[in-house]
């Protein structure tokens, strides 16, 4: 009999994985609730005329296609079925697909339910995504998502705040991030400078893998989309800029002078930095030519976090997009959001063994069963102690001691407690501490008051 497995790139997790991620989710949830975002949700496929064409030729690639229920080769030929092309096949076989980010399922969402929605609207959401991609060290074709976005706002303010969202939700994980920052704007006007505005999505892919892949191999990519030597030596200046943020955005005013949209991304990054100084952040923010997020719909600022104690992908990215919605229809309507790499954070705060006492919301105490009258005694007791919030277990059946020990032990419990014949009649608790192995004889009271 075949053994039981997962499809590649997904994962389960055990109770105390799934403790440790709600601590996470927690987390982010209450930095947006402070920031006054509110929580939506959307259904795991959508139709894949929602989905194809937003993402780029390459995310277009990696979306998982739903087979139509029923006979999936309605409406094709035995002709296009000998031609076997996957594309052309999927195209008639496939109505619906899993979503590829919370993004795009969000600029539906508002056009859909225009009228019900206040502008500017604040919207958080924590749901898993689907990407097909090829499954490796911090990859994965499920993860969540949790994303936060203004829509209906063209202020530079959201930015400076999603800034210290970022800023705070880190803060409060306990792990030392660098918060990169670039603006499309910017990238648009060096593809103009060196004569190549035609091929801003070529450069833009090629040079946002440059810590990745190293200059060489972004310039062997670059000559393989067919940029001329010249625009690539042009370009080598520019991605390599030193220097603080402010003499940064002092050089490009110079380098970028013949273009104005380009001077417009410098702008809007200076309003920004002008911002962050007067709010005071504990993260590092560097302004980084090199990102260039290679999504297709981002149209002015954009960000990226990495850990500095792990080496991972970043765990955060996000920025401005101007006109999502107008796919769907509805034209002008600017957006700005992040979403943080749940899946990834999960694996620096497990690397660095970041989760406080007390987060994982494990049993605070474990009543021994002795027989049926010890239960019957016990159970106004363990639902006072659930009243005052201190998380209570009776084992089910009274097996033998040393089984009941090792299942608190097994379960990490640091307090036993055992109520027999004699504690009966006292009405006493003897509540044997699991880890120093001390034992205390108290009441009601006071073991609600030391839990």
């Amino acid at each position: 009999m075949q053994k039981p497995s997962i499809p590649k790139g997904t994962r389960d997790f055990s109770p105390e994985e799934t403790a440790k991620r709600n601590y996470i989710f927690n987390t982010i949830r209450e930095v947006y609730h402070l920031y006054g975002y509110q929580q939506i949700e959307t259904p795991a496929m959508e139709n894949l005329t929602t989905l194809t064409g937003k993402y780029g030729e390459e995310g277009d690639k990696l979306l998982f296609r739903i087979l139509n229920s029923g006979d999936c080769f309605d409406g094709i030929t035995d002709a296009e079925l000998q031609e076997r092309n996957p594309l052309r096949f999927a195209a008639k076989a496939c109505e619906k697909g899993l979503r590829y980010d919370l993004t795009v399922p969000f600029a539906r969402y508002v056009v859909q339910h225009r009228n019900e929605i206040c502008f500017p609207f604040k919207r958080y959401q924590i749901q898993p995504v689907w990407r097909a991609d090829r499954p490796q060290k911090g990859r994965y074709r499920e993860f969540y998502q949790c994303d936060a976005d203004v829509i209906g706002s063209d202020s530079l303010m959201n930015e400076v705040e999603l800034i210290q969202i970022m800023n705070e939700v880190f803060s409060r994980l306990g792990i030392r991030v660098n918060i990169k920052m670039n603006n499309r704007k910017i990238l648009s006007g060096i593809a103009e400078i060196i004569g190549e505005a035609g091929k801003i999505v070529d450069i833009t892919v090629a040079i946002d893998k440059l810590d990745k892949i190293g200059p060489e191999n972004v310039n062997a990519e670059l000559r393989a989309k067919g940029l001329p030597e010249q625009a690539i030596g042009r370009l080598q200046p520019i991605i390599g800029l030193s220097g603080t943020n402010r003499e940064k955005t002092e050089k490009l005013k110079r380098i970028l002078a013949a273009s104005e949209t380009a001077l417009k991304g410098v702008a809007e990054l200076e309003f920004i930095l002008d911002r962050i100084e007067a709010a005071g952040l504990q993260a590092s923010l560097d302004l980084d030519l090199t990102l260039a997020r290679g999504l297709s719909y981002y149209t002015g600022a954009i960000f990226e976090v990495k850990a500095l104690d792990v080496a991972i992908g970043s765990i955060t990215g996000g920025g401005r997009y101007d006109n999502l919605t107008g796919v769907f229809g509805m034209d002008g309507i600017s957006g700005v959001g992040i979403s943080f790499g749940a899946d990834r954070i999960f694996d620096v705060l497990n690397q660095l063994n970041l989760y406080p006492a007390g987060s994982l919301q494990t049993t605070q105490v474990l009543f021994v069963n002795f027989g049926e009258k010890e239960e019957a005694f016990l159970l106004p007791l363990l639902a006072r102690l659930r009243a005052a919030g201190i998380r209570t277990e009776l084992y089910p059946e009274a097996a033998k001691m040393k089984k009941q020990m090792s299942y608190a032990d097994v379960r990490k419990i640091p307090f036993v407690a055992l109520v027999g014949e004699n504690e009966m009649a006292q009405g006493k608790i003897n509540l044997k501490n699991m880890l120093s192995g001390e034992q205390l004889l108290i009441g009601p009271d006071e073991l609600i008051a030391r839990l």
